[in-house]
């Protein structure tokens, strides 16, 4: 009985071994724990940042692409007129010094006088400036080069069809521009007919997007109604946003007298030095100089600034030059001719231009109806 009350005794007397974390362990835990938070955190605001990056460059390769897609073959049909090769031929054409066509509408509504009708400028435009006589969307781009492109569609339009808007009737001989088909020229069994194009590309702000630049076009369009006679004032589309200059240059063949090579000797603004090549009789008055190609630059920047981002790229394309210094406001116009440095604008914003990606694309176009105009 004694030696059954001593073991209780004993066994009473000795502690048991504490369970659970001490207060080191339970700091040293936690430590570990908020290092791997933090590095995960890390890696995923790392991971996000080269998403939108990634995102970024991906939609300015995908927006200057399409600008591409749509300037390219509109400017590579030019002076199309489908089966006759020279505009002279056509009836109905006009010059600048012509008075207004009823064909050509109002001037103001068309762009200038006789607008659509100037066949004999496939291509024709305007050097850092817009200068139509149609409004512009709402503040044309100061800077920005015009391109205006003139042709006839690739697709033919049936005998059928009814008339309008603007048609060239052609035979290998001649043509003859009209809103209704249904003459005898236009029927005729040889005759082609298609409808007349005519674009005019300028850089001026997004309808959706306050504050954003885009590629907008003023196009020839047919009205509603049986008679689908060309809608006046020209309709002003978007084309696509985000872009933020266009430059164009002419490559001119100045071989003349009768000796056109197809070659671009030059490339050159349109201005009066490119006029009077085309017009003056140096090169000889039978074969004056041609435009058989062109080059353009395209700007295209994000449509959203980037935190912590800036550009200090240099764009020196066209006529914007870097001998001729560089400027932070793309806007200026009495820094139109030099090289283009985001990072030297004084805005310092969250939304300042400095702020956003940018991605610069050029093309020459080989103009393939210059050699039979």
């Amino acid at each position: 009985m004694m030696s059954q009350l001593r073991s209780n005794h004993r066994s009473l007397s000795v502690p048991g071994r504490a369970a659970g974390l001490t207060l080191v362990e339970l700091m040293v835990a936690m430590t570990i724990g908020l290092v791997l938070i933090v590095g995960a955190t890390q890696v995923y605001v790392d991971s996000s940042g080269a998403y939108r990056v990634n995102e970024t460059t991906a939609r300015l390769q995908e927006n200057a692409r399409y600008v591409l897609s749509v300037l390219e073959p509109d400017i590579r049909m030019s002076g199309y007129w489908g089966l006759t090769n020279h505009s002279d031929t056509i009836v109905g054409k006009a010059l600048p010094t012509d008075a207004q066509s009823a064909l050509g509408g109002a001037a103001a509504s068309t762009c200038g006088v006789n607008f659509p009708l100037l066949l004999g400028f496939p291509v024709q435009g305007t050097n850092d400036s817009y200068t139509a006589t149609c409004a512009a969307n709402s503040a044309a781009m100061p800077n920005a080069d015009t391109i205006t492109v003139r042709r006839a569609s690739a697709v033919t339009v049936p005998p059928a069809s009814a008339s309008g808007p603007l048609r060239v009737c052609s035979t290998h001989t001649s043509g003859l521009l009209v809103t209704d088909i249904t003459g005898t020229f236009c029927q005729d069994v040889d005759a082609q007919i298609n409808n007349l194009i005519v674009n005019l590309y300028y850089v001026d702000q997004s309808s959706s997007q306050a504050g954003v630049p885009s590629l907008r076009r003023k196009a020839l369009t047919a009205g509603p109604g049986p008679a689908f006679q060309p809608i006046f004032p020209v309709p002003d589309e978007e084309l696509v946003s985000g872009v933020e200059d266009l430059q164009v240059q002419y490559g001119v063949d100045l071989s003349g007298g009768g000796a056109t090579s197809g070659a671009a000797s030059e490339y050159l603004d349109a201005g009066a030095t490119l006029t009077n090549l085309l017009t003056t009789a140096t090169p000889p008055a039978q074969n004056p100089a041609q435009i058989v190609a062109v080059r353009i630059w395209v700007l295209v920047r994000s449509d959203s600034p980037e935190s912590g981002f800036i550009d200090d790229h240099t764009y020196e394309y066209g006529d914007r030059l870097t001998k001729n210094g560089t400027t932070g406001d793309l806007t200026n116009v009495a820094d139109n001719a030099k090289a283009y440095q985001p990072s030297l604008s004084a805005d310092n914003s969250f939304t300042g231009v400095k702020r956003y990606r940018r991605l610069l694309v050029s093309k020459t176009i080989q103009i393939r109806n210059a050699l039979i105009n």
